[in-house]
C-alpha cells in the first residue's frame, strides 16, 4: 500500500532563517553555530512520523555556489540537524539538497539545474523510490518556490509565515497554497486534522 509523505523545506520551517546584513535578507545559516531550531520543531516532526507519514527534506542550498560557505560548512549544518533528529528519535526517509544556483560563482554549481525548487524533481524522485501517494501527501515551506514545487508534484501545500514571509508579503504571493500556518506546529496541526475527516 502506498504511503503518504510530508516534504519539508529546512530553513524557515525546521530551523530559523538568519538575517544576512550583507544582503539585507533572511537566509539560511552560514555556519553550524547559527543553526537554531524553530520552537517545537522536533515535537511536530515526531507527531507527523507517529501519524504514519514518511518525512523528506527538500531544500535549496545555494551558499556554496554563491561562494558564501564551504561544502564542509554545509555538511556541518546538516549534521547539526541530524543530531537533533537522532536525539528526538525521528527518522527521515531521505534528504534532498540542491546546491546549484544560476547566478553562482563556483564552477560546476553555477548553472540552471533540474533539481532546484520550484522544480518538483526531488518530490517526483521520492515518489518513485518510496511508492508515495502524492494525493495524500504535503509540502511545507516558507517561500513561493516551495509551494510551486509541491503543487507541480501533485501534493497539498502549506505556506508557513516567519521572518522571511509575513502576512503582508503573503497577500502578494503569486502562488496559492492550500493552507497557511504560523509555523511548523500549526502546519502539523492542519495536516493531522485532515486525517480525522
Amino acid at each position: 500500500m502506498k504511503r503518504a509523505a510530508v516534504f519539508l523545506d529546512r530553513d524557515g520551517v525546521i530551523n530559523r532563517n538568519v538575517f544576512n546584513a550583507a544582503t539585507q535578507a533572511w537566509e539560511s545559516p552560514l555556519c553550524a553555530a547559527e543553526f537554531e531550531l524553530m520552537p517545537d520543531a522536533m515535537k511536530s516532526l515526531k507527531a507527523l512520523s507517529d501519524a504514519g507519514f514518511l518525512l523528506f527534506l527538500v531544500s535549496n542550498q545555494p551558499n556554496y555556489a554563491k561562494g558564501k560557505a564551504s561544502l564542509e560548512t554545509l555538511a556541518a549544518i546538516h549534521q547539526k540537524l541530524l543530531d537533533n533528529l537522532s536525539a528526538a528519535s525521528i527518522a527521515f526517509s531521505a534528504f534532498y539538497y540542491c546546491l546549484h544556483h544560476p547566478q553562482g560563482i563556483v564552477a560546476g554549481y553555477s548553472r540552471p539545474c533540474v533539481c532546484r525548487k520550484p522544480s518538483p524533481y526531488f518530490l517526483l524522485q521520492a515518489r518513485d523510490a518510496f511508492d508515495i501517494d502524492m494525493e495524500r501527501s504535503w509540502m511545507i515551506g516558507d517561500r513561493d518556490a516551495d509551494i510551486a514545487c509541491g503543487s507541480a508534484a501533485g501534493v497539498r501545500t502549506i505556506l508557513v509565515l516567519n521572518d522571511a514571509i509575513d502576512a503582508a508579503t503573503r497577500s502578494q504571493s503569486s502562488v496559492a497554497a492550500n493552507a497557511y500556518a504560523n509555523g511548523i506546529v500549526e502546519a502539523t496541526a492542519i495536516i493531522l486534522h485532515t486525517l480525522q475527516n
